[in-house]
């Protein structure tokens, strides 16, 4: 296979990342399995308070509308299950879809925006993360990114002028649409600026939204914690940190199942000089295996025994027409919206910010 110039190839960064899976499983005789199972623990908490966060970002948002947390508890699982085993972020658009059929008479624009308040606080400790990460002087400066043995990551690093007009186009087509939508759309950003309710009462969302997500990044850090402890790589407030700044990075390049390849180059360059080459592999894909089948099973099961679906593919399928219904039922109420693009784009679920197994 030929490399591209000045980053790594394809069939490379395949290579690393199952010589990490080999090490992992070499090195299974090792895991502290009790050990294993409280991260675990720690982890579905931290994924519990987050999906009561956005619970009453909603309820802010619909207030007088009843719905149970355990169904917006289904879908944050099932949605963080599904992103960790499919690349691209798609359990995002199984979140909206089975937290919108959760909640009487709502909209997608409304359910999304509801879960990007969630990103103010993410992003305001992402970056103090992020921050630390790179004074610490074992983490790869952005520049050193395209030496790492991760073809995506490697890529956008080595290739700066088309990754600046990737994000420079990103930008315009989200001004257009910003621009065409806020003149001919009027009830789409009505739905949004609903989403964002809870922001306008500063001490609700203090109490009911930012507390919550300060005691899920304590509990993911300490899952973390016993994740290090775990694969033998050694736990510390640093450690921690750093783990969380590689899931920064990793989140932000969703092009494999919970950043596989990208987690495992920065992992065993973060910790080359603190712990055991092996012991660092193994960790850098056990602690993603422990996590994608804890969250996909639960998230599988949420999606059985709470939404009554056999299966992700088929809420996807379900999700598709609903989404269709919402937007006939767009039209009918709404005659200017009679350009396919502009439908579309006033009806499509939003993204999301976080990562990672942030989540």
């Amino acid at each position: 296979m030929v490399a591209l110039p000045g980053s790594t190839s394809i069939g490379h960064s395949l290579t690393v990342f199952f010589d990490a899976v080999s090490q992992f499983f070499a090195e299974l005789a090792a895991v502290h399995w009790p050990l294993l199972l409280l991260a675990l623990v720690f982890f579905g908490l931290n994924l519990t308070l987050r999906a009561r966060a956005y619970f009453n970002s909603l309820r802010a948002a619909y207030p007088g509308v009843p719905f149970p947390f355990w169904r917006i508890w289904g879908a944050y699982f099932a949605a963080v299950g599904f992103n960790n085993v499919v690349p691209a972020r798609g359990g995002d658009v199984i979140k909206l879809f089975l937290t919108r059929s959760s909640i009487p008479d709502s909209r997608y624009p409304t359910v999304a925006a509801a879960f990007f308040v969630e990103s103010i606080f993410d992003a305001i400790v992402g970056v103090l993360v992020l921050v630390f990460a790179f004074t610490q002087g074992v983490f790869p400066k952005p520049p050193n990114f395209s030496k790492l043995s991760s073809f995506d990551i490697s890529f956008f690093a080595s290739h700066f002028r088309f990754t600046l007009f990737l994000i420079t186009l990103l930008g315009v087509v989200g001004l257009v649409a910003f621009a065409v939508l806020s003149t001919r759309v009027r009830a789409f950003w009505d739905r949004v600026r609903q989403g964002f309710a809870i922001l306008r009462d500063k001490q609700r969302y203090l109490r009911e939204v930012a507390s919550l997500q300060a005691l899920a990044w304590l509990t993911r850090g300490a899952a973390f914690w016993f994740f290090l402890d775990a694969f033998r790589v050694g736990a510390s407030v640093k450690n921690v940190l750093l783990v969380f700044a590689v899931n920064q990075v990793a989140g932000a390049v969703p092009f494999t199942p919970g950043g596989a390849g990208v987690q495992q180059a920065l992992l065993v360059k973060v910790f080359a000089s603190s712990a055991p080459t092996a012991a660092v592999a193994a960790y850098s894909v056990g602690q993603q295996i422990a996590i994608a089948v804890f969250t996909a099973s639960v998230g599988l099961a949420a999606v059985i025994f709470i939404f009554r679906f056999r299966s992700f593919k088929e809420v996807i399928f379900a999700g598709r027409a609903s989404r269709d219904a919402e937007r006939e039922a767009d039209r009918a109420r709404h005659p200017e919206l009679e350009d396919p693009s502009l439908d579309e784009a006033a009806s499509a679920p939003l993204g999301d910010p976080a990562g990672s197994p942030r989540r």
